[in-house]
């Protein structure tokens, strides 16, 4: 082969490449250049909030960097709001709770009562979620007119690294996964039926919406 033949042929393979779509690429990865996940939020308990919450959750893997965003309208005014994503420790997918899931039938799904299709509270979405301190991180406060916007960029594998020590090795698995979206005003009164976790006031803690997490939507 000539040194001009071999020339040609090197220019040729690297014009192929430039060529190429972005994402042929990166096709050798063992992820995919952008993963979308999200959740749209329905309303819940509407005979204590008065309000429709809905909204939408939307996650954004691109490399090691994971997005969260949470878009909430209809929420109750000037109230910080706790939210999180839910779900089991093992294979099971969560689900939103029903009214269905109201127990002691006072009218109320309270959050203990959507642990059989919720799961537990898992990642705390907070100014640092891989921190997952779900009863010390900050959380958004709505507007006057009971809408926010929260966003967070994490280190995909520094969640994953927390996930798997909170939870005994598990998966973030976010489409097994649902959203949740707490709290009403502390003045509202709520009976002595509607339970919460320990000290957390009940207010705190109540759902107000849930989406649940479907990937690339």
């Amino acid at each position: 082969m000539t040194r001009a033949h071999s020339a040609t042929l090197t220019c040729a393979a690297m014009a192929c490449m430039l060529a190429a779509p972005a994402g042929a690429q990166e096709s050798h990865g063992d992820r995919p250049a952008k993963v979308i996940y999200t959740a749209e939020l329905r309303p819940m308990n509407t005979s204590v909030t008065k309000l429709k919450t809905t909204g939408k959750a939307r996650f954004t893997i691109a490399g090691d960097s994971l997005t969260i965003s949470v878009d909430v309208k209809g929420a109750p005014a000037d109230v910080i709001h706790w939210q999180h994503f839910h779900g089991f420790k093992d294979d099971r997918a969560a689900s939103c709770a029903t009214i269905s899931a109201d127990s002691n039938d006072d009218g109320i799904v309270d959050l203990i009562e959507t642990e059989p299709a919720s799961g537990t509270t898992m990642v705390p979405f907070i100014a640092d979620p891989v921190s997952m301190q779900v009863a010390e991180g900050k959380y958004p406060k709505a507007s006057s007119r009971g809408s926010y916007e929260y966003r967070a960029t994490v280190s995909l594998a520094g969640l994953e690294a927390a996930f798997g020590e909170a939870f005994e090795g598990s998966k973030l698995d976010l489409d097994r996964r649902v959203v949740l979206i707490h709290g009403v005003g502390a003045a509202v009164t709520l009976s002595a039926s509607v339970a919460s976790l320990g000290p957390i006031p009940p207010q705190v803690t109540l759902p107000i919406a849930c989406g649940r997490i479907e990937r690339g939507r």
